[in-house]
C-alpha cells in the first residue's frame, strides 16, 4: 500500500463539543455558526474566496472510533457496507462538508450550517460550484426508505465533553 501524508491547514471550530447531538450534516445544522481558523502560511490562498456562497470543507474525523467496514448508519437500524454510508468510522477518516461562508476575516472563514466537531483538523478548502457539484438524481440506494436520525449519538465517536 502507499502510504500517504497530510497535513493540518487550519482547524474548525464549532458550537459542537461533542458527538452526541451533533447535526449529522450541513441541512441539519441550519443557523449554526462556526469558524474556520485558517494556518498561517496558508492565508494567501484564501484570496477571491469570499466572493462564494458556499465552501466545502474536507477534515479529519479525530474523533472517529476505529474503522469499521460495515456499521448501522445514523439514518437507519440496519447494517450497512461502510461505504454506501457517510459514517465517520473510515480507513481514512476524511469528512467533507458544504457550509455557507459568511465572511473572511484575515485567517478566519465564519461559516454557518456548520455539523463538525469542534477542533477538527481541517485539510483543505474548496469553492462549492454548482454547475460542477450539483446534479439531478434519480436513486439513493438505501437512504429512499429511511427516516432516522438528524442528529448524532456516540456511536462512531468519542462520548467524552472535551476539556
Amino acid at each position: 500500500m502507499t502510504k500517504l501524508e497530510l497535513q493540518a491547514i487550519g482547524t474548525i471550530h464549532s458550537p459542537w463539543t461533542q458527538t452526541g447531538g451533533m447535526p449529522i450534516q450541513p441541512r441539519y445544522a441550519q443557523d449554526a455558526e462556526g469558524t474556520v481558523e485558517v494556518f498561517a502560511s496558508f492565508v494567501p490562498g484564501l484570496k477571491d474566496l469570499e466572493g462564494f456562497e458556499r465552501v466545502w470543507l474536507l477534515y479529519w474525523f479525530h474523533q472517529a472510533k476505529e474503522s469499521r467496514i460495515q456499521v448501522k448508519p445514523f439514518k437507519d437500524d440496519t447494517v450497512r457496507g461502510l461505504f454506501a454510508t457517510r459514517a465517520p468510522c473510515r480507513p481514512n477518516p476524511i469528512g467533507l462538508s458544504s457550509v455557507r461562508l459568511l465572511g473572511v476575516e484575515g485567517n478566519r472563514l465564519r461559516v454557518a450550517d456548520v455539523d463538525i466537531l469542534d477542533g477538527t483538523p481541517l485539510l483543505d478548502i474548496k469553492p462549492y460550484v454548482p454547475e460542477f457539484d450539483h446534479f439531478d438524481i434519480q436513486r439513493i440506494g438505501w437512504l429512499a426508505t429511511a427516516s432516522g436520525r438528524t442528529m448524532s449519538d456516540h456511536r462512531f465517536g468519542d462520548t467524552k465533553e472535551k476539556s
